[in-house]
């Protein structure tokens, strides 16, 4: 999903960067006492800003409050109201800004801006290979080699949280990885984290019909998500390189193999927000770790340590994360060699006969998060963790 705050401040600024020296910047840059833009310089800069990358919503909040006070001056508009998440957002970054003279906030926003071009043109000299994508995808890295393709998500900066352009562009690679000539698929994350979750904020990306149809079309997104594993004709394992949260977790049911670094964890904390179980777990956790085992987390949000997840059969090893790396992919390329049809055939006879049960259950998932998605507590509970995470 777009970021919400991405989607209002657009119009004036479609595109920047998305980076950790961008927040440096913007701390560096955000002096009171740096003064004499001139009109010419600032709308530069407003140009400028249109050929960078995206920077996140913190740093396109900014740079909206930064214009806004220095063409109209302090926020003079009524405080929208507590559940108009993204308008308020706006009013407060604006508001935040206090009386900080017009002249002030012209040369804070060119200094912004001139901070995060030149971040912008550092960044694109010398690219990690992890970053290094195939034509087509934003949020993941995709390669096929050694008979394996390996789906890695994204997002290191963001804890490769789940966006719908993620959701939508790991649809599109397990197709094809379906497809391919590939024994073996792999799903990993770049970074510190495997995934934080869904990127709460595209709660508050609403589309002209409204929250009934942003629930709508988001149970939609998730039935045909969690379906693409359950069909999913090959060995398909999951390389847990740190912290799992929220679907990177409950869909690890259906994977054949799990390997998780031993600083990996596992938290499902739907309750905390809200809503009710995803990824079939609903029916996978109780088969595999036990009806109480299960509750704790899916109910009670309980996190695992790798080593626990492991002892309650979610994860099928854990290794030292000084060595997680090599040993794993060792083994991975090992188990590419194996004959392919055979361990497709195999495969199928395990699963085949869950099959219509996990569609069935999936289905019933998803039609029961779109419900709690409408209600007043589960809109109460993303609405608080949004504004935790959204004071600048």
């Amino acid at each position: 999903m777009a970021g919400a705050v991405g989607r209002v401040v657009r119009r004036c600024y479609p595109n920047a960067l998305r980076s950790p020296q961008q927040v440096a910047a913007l701390q560096l840059h955000m002096s009171e006492t740096a003064m004499g833009a001139s009109q010419k310089d600032f709308e530069s800069a407003m140009s400028q800003v249109k050929r960078l990358k995206d920077p996140g919503n913190e740093v396109k909040l900014k740079l909206y409050a930064l214009y806004k006070q220095a063409t109209e001056g302090p926020c003079n508009t009524p405080k929208p109201g507590v559940f108009d998440l993204i308008n308020k957002a706006k009013w407060d970054a604006w508001n935040a800004l206090g009386s900080l003279p017009k002249e002030t906030a012209r040369q804070n926003y060119v200094d912004l801006v001139s901070g995060l071009s030149s971040s912008s043109d550092s960044s694109s000299q010398v690219k990690p290979e992890a970053d290094r994508k195939q034509s087509g995808y934003e949020t993941l890295v995709v390669t096929s080699e050694d008979g394996i393709t390996k789906i890695m998500m994204n997002r290191p900066a963001k804890k490769n949280a789940m966006t719908m352009r993620m959701y939508e562009e790991i649809m599109l690679a397990l197709k094809a990885a379906s497809k391919d000539d590939s024994a073996i698929t792999v799903l990993t994350g770049n970074g510190d984290y495997y995934s934080s979750g869904n990127d709460l904020t595209n709660f508050t990306d609403i589309p002209s019909g409204g929250v009934e149809e942003k629930a709508k079309n988001s149970a939609i997104l998730l039935r045909d998500f969690v379906d693409c594993f359950i069909d999913f004709p090959k060995p398909l394992i999951a390389v847990v390189n740190g912290p799992a949260v929220g679907i990177s977790v409950t869909i690890l049911g259906l994977f054949e193999v799990v390997y998780a670094s031993d600083r990996a964890t596992f938290h499902t904390p739907f309750s905390h927000l809200g809503q009710s179980p995803e990824g079939c777990s609903s029916y996978t956790f109780p088969k595999i770790m036990g009806p109480a085992k299960a509750a704790e987390m899916l109910i009670f949000g309980k996190k695992l340590t790798a080593a626990e997840a492991c002892a309650q059969g979610l994860v099928t090893e854990v290794f030292p994360d000084s060595t997680f790396q090599k040993e794993v992919w060792t083994r991975l390329k090992a188990y590419s060699k194996l004959p392919p049809n055979a361990m497709r055939i195999s495969k199928q006879m395990i699963r085949n006969r869950e099959k219509e049960k996990l569609h069935a259950v999936n289905a019933e998932e998803s039609s029961t998060l779109q419900e709690r998605w409408l209600s007043d507590e589960c809109m109460n509970a993303i609405m608080n963790f949004l504004t935790r995470k959204a004071k600048l």
